[in-house]
């Protein structure tokens, strides 16, 4: 009883929601309207603010929308003015094709409220096409015995446009033989006929060629033409003659390709050739030829394409059948295509509203449209939707449904629901249509995203390419939708003094942490900053993390040298006497790295030397020692290679470059460069005869220095007293006395003192020791013993020349 009075309950709102829809557009009348086609697109076809009786902006108010049958947007309204304009070009033969006249119907939806207004629009034919004949040319086989009067049926030409635009007259070339009449059929389509108008003489002419001309109604009238062939032939009495004049069947449109739809038959009374029949096409409707195939011995016609109700109901063909001698006959065949249910129903979506807010009152959520190609009950549908879900269907004109809620939802019950609009049509066997709408219920954004860790600590190795992703950040948000969606950012750092904008970003869409610069180990050994992470709800929510980052020293940095220097002007000299020990320290090299750790601890070791086995380098401090007594066949001047490596991995390292010097208890004069030696050793004939003159030169002048020494000696014995001293160079001689010890590097004591001599007229000297039992100058003033010898610093710097002067004081 219930069940019965909550049925009658909804048949009541429904008869009423029908009363007040015809009472809403009782005054809307179906209208028609026209173009013609071939138009350009954006042209006026009508007024609907004028027509629909509706105030300015009401149509944008009331969410209007032009939808027509086909679905096709070939429509335009423009919502502000009410002009409804064409979309695109219309072509008329394209969306009708030969049914006239062309109507397209449409309907203008309003929304707010539901409202359906019904239109035609009429498409009318313009003369864009020509006739043209469905073959180049046309042959007729006519006997000569032919009586006047005989007509001879021609093949039609084909125009795609209709009414006065289609063919209305057939005409031929000037000949003495024939003419043409025009004819109609019963669906008003004219076609041709040839009309002898005296006898055929094969004997005198056995061929003639004419021009068959279609011309249409148009304006202007367009023409098609094509050649008629005519062969006369001998006699032949008897034309093939068809059981039935007209054949009329139907067809299923679901029938197999390669089914019999006709099968036609003829007879000849005469015998031999001109008793045999064959058969051919003479005419057929548009779709006709890629739809059917006249078998030509059999008369069969059977199928080669699926046919469609829906596009095209019917088909019109001629047969032929022609003879041995030439003569032929003919007859109609109608085929009707019998609709099945072979079009399920469509359904279009016109609008959807997802997600629906929770807790809202009755909502609308989706409009939609269903509609069945085919006809009669195959055509008629009904609509559904489950039971268990909290939503109803509402009807309305045109086919037109209306999905809304039916009562307030609650997401924390149910946070999606799948909806399935199923339509049924009432065809045998029944065909149906399903479609799914999922509607979603939007949440509130009453949860903080949560980070996975309270802090993270992450390692980068310095040195790192920039924009290098070192690690990342996470968060999860339990809300749905865009309050779950969350974006990272960096937090300002509490000391403004650390730039966090240059050294790290992070990608706020996935919490990646990207390095934007190469970081230093020796510079910056660890930094600290804070995440935050932000969902994007009304109002947003938020919470961050700390993220510790260490920087791991790399090896970046290979040993520097601080001694000996390498960027000199002039190499550095170490002088080490012939006379040393094993052990003798000659020098040391000194060198630091700047990174930490293994990656700074260096060794040192010797990579190469002019004499192997003399020298030795310890490999932890750097000092280059003596491995062995010096002997005479030693090299004077030696060249040592001192690799310094670091502990990294890969290991880097650097060399430095060694100058040492064999010198005979430090008197031995500084050795020539080897520029000088090398051109002292080339071959030197051509100079000879110089070399003696220079020879004697030289002796003659060390004669002369040994006399004038002896003169000087004397001189200072004779005039001690009285007469002063002989003239000494004048200058300065400072006095740093280096005293080498047995104990350092050498077997002996040594006095020496080193002085730089200028070029500007500044006495500085080198001075070399000499040892204690070498010749020796007492001074009769003071008695000291002074053991010098002193050279121009200028030849120590360059050495490229020898030694011009020795002053023995």
């Amino acid at each position: 009883m219930e069940a019965g009075g909550e049925r009658f309950h909804q048949q009541r709102q429904v008869l009423i929601l029908f009363l007040l829809l015809g009472v809403t557009f009782a005054g809307w009348e179906s209208r028609r309207y026209s173009v013609m086609e071939e138009i350009e697109s954006g042209s006026f076809v009508a007024n609907l603010v004028k027509d629909l009786g509706l105030g300015a902006g009401e149509l944008a108010a009331r969410e209007a929308r032009v939808v027509s049958e086909d679905n096709e947007p070939r429509l335009h309204l423009d919502l502000q003015t009410g002009k409804l304009t064409l979309n695109e070009k219309l072509d008329r033969e394209e969306m009708c094709g030969p049914t006239d006249p062309c109507v397209m119907h449409f309907q203008v939806l309003l929304k707010k409220p539901l409202g359906v207004f019904r239109a035609e629009l009429l498409v009318r034919d313009i003369n864009d096409h020509a006739p043209e004949f469905p073959e180049r040319e046309i042959t007729l086989k006519i006997p000569e015995n032919s009586p006047p009067g005989t007509v001879f049926p021609l093949k039609k030409a084909q125009d795609l446009d209709v009414g006065n635009n289609n063919i209305q007259n057939y005409s031929i070339s000037p000949n003495s033989y024939f003419h043409v009449s025009t004819r109609s059929r019963g669906d008003g389509r004219k076609y041709p006929e040839l009309v002898l108008d005296r006898e055929l003489d094969r004997e005198k002419q056995a061929l003639l060629r004419l021009t068959l001309t279609a011309l249409d109604g148009g304006s202007p009238p367009r023409s098609g033409t094509t050649e008629v062939r005519i062969l006369v032939l001998d006699i032949n009495d008897n034309a093939p003659e068809f059981s039935q004049a007209h054949y009329q069947v139907q067809v299923l449109e679901n029938s197999p390709v390669g089914a019999l739809v006709v099968k036609v038959s003829a007879r000849d009374l005469d015998t031999g050739t001109n008793g045999e029949v064959s058969y051919s096409l003479f005419y057929s409707s548009q779709e006709m030829s890629p739809t059917f195939e006249l078998n030509s011995l059999s008369g069969e016609v059977r199928l080669i394409k699926k046919l469609d109700f829906e596009t095209v109901p019917s088909y019109d063909l001629d047969i032929d059948a022609f003879d041995g001698g030439g003569l032929s006959g003919k007859c109609s065949v109608s085929i009707e295509v019998v609709d099945v249910n072979d079009n399920a129903p469509e359904l279009t979506i016109s609008s959807l509203t997802s997600p629906i807010p929770e807790n809202s009152p009755e909502t609308e959520v989706a409009l939609f449209r269903i509609r069945d190609r085919d006809s009669g009950d195959n055509g008629k549908m009904t609509c559904s939707i489950q039971d268990d879900l909290p939503f109803i269907l509402k009807p309305s004109e045109e086919n037109f449904y209306t999905l809304v809620t039916n009562g307030a939802l609650d997401r924390e019950s149910k946070a999606e629901y799948n909806v399935t609009i199923t339509v049924t049509d009432l065809g045998t066997p029944r065909l149906k249509t399903e479609h799914n709408i999922t509607v979603l219920v939007s949440d509130v954004n009453d949860n903080a995203p949560a980070f996975t860790q309270t802090s993270y600590t992450l390692w980068v190795r310095e040195n790192n390419s920039p924009a290098l992703h070192i690690g990342s950040v996470s968060a999860t948000d339990t809300d749905a939708g865009a309050n779950a969606q969350v974006t990272y950012s960096l937090l300002p750092p509490p000391d403004p003094i650390v730039p966090l904008a240059s050294l790290v970003s992070i990608n706020p869409d996935n919490g990646h942490l990207f390095a934007l610069t190469s970081l230093d180990y020796e510079a910056l050994r660890a930094f600290e900053f804070h995440v935050g992470a932000t969902d994007r709800g009304s109002p947003a929510l938020s919470s961050q993390a700390l993220v510790r980052v260490l920087v791991a020293d790399a090896n970046d940095n290979a040993p520097f040298v601080l001694y000996p220097l390498q960027n000199a002007s002039a190499p550095c000299t170490e002088l080490v006497p012939r006379a040393a020990e094993p052990g003798y320290l000659v020098t040391k090299v000194v060198a630091v790295d700047g990174d930490a750790g293994q990656n700074a601890w260096l060794s040192y070791q010797l990579l190469k030397a002019t004499e192997p086995g003399l020298f030795g380098v310890w490999a932890h401090n750097g000092e280059v020692r003596t491995a062995r007594l010096l002997s005479e066949r030693d090299a004077p001047k030696q060249r040592l290679v001192v690799l310094v490596k670091d502990n990294g991995e890969p290991p880097l390292s650097a060399s430095v470059t060694l100058h040492v010097l064999l010198v005979d208890g430090f008197s031995q004069p500084y050795l020539p460069p080897p520029e000088a030696e090398a051109a002292a050793a080339a071959p030197a004939d051509s100079l000879t005869v110089y070399l003696v003159v220079a020879l004697a030169s030289v002796s003659s002048l060390f004669l002369f220095s040994v006399l004038v020494f002896v003169a000087v000696r004397l001189c200072r014995r004779g005039g001690a007293g009285s007469a002063g001293r002989c003239p000494v160079p004048e200058g300065h001689f400072p006095g740093h006395l280096v005293d080498v010890s047995g104990t350092g590097t050498l077997s002996q004591s040594y006095q020496y003192e080193v002085c730089l001599m200028g070029g500007t007229g500044t006495n500085d000297h080198v001075i070399f020791p000499q040892p204690n039992y070498a010749d020796t100058l007492i001074s009769q003033e003071s008695g000291e013993k002074k053991d010098f010898l002193s050279v121009p610093q200028s030849l120590l710097e360059d050495k490229k020349e020898t030694f011009s002067q020795v002053n023995l004081l």
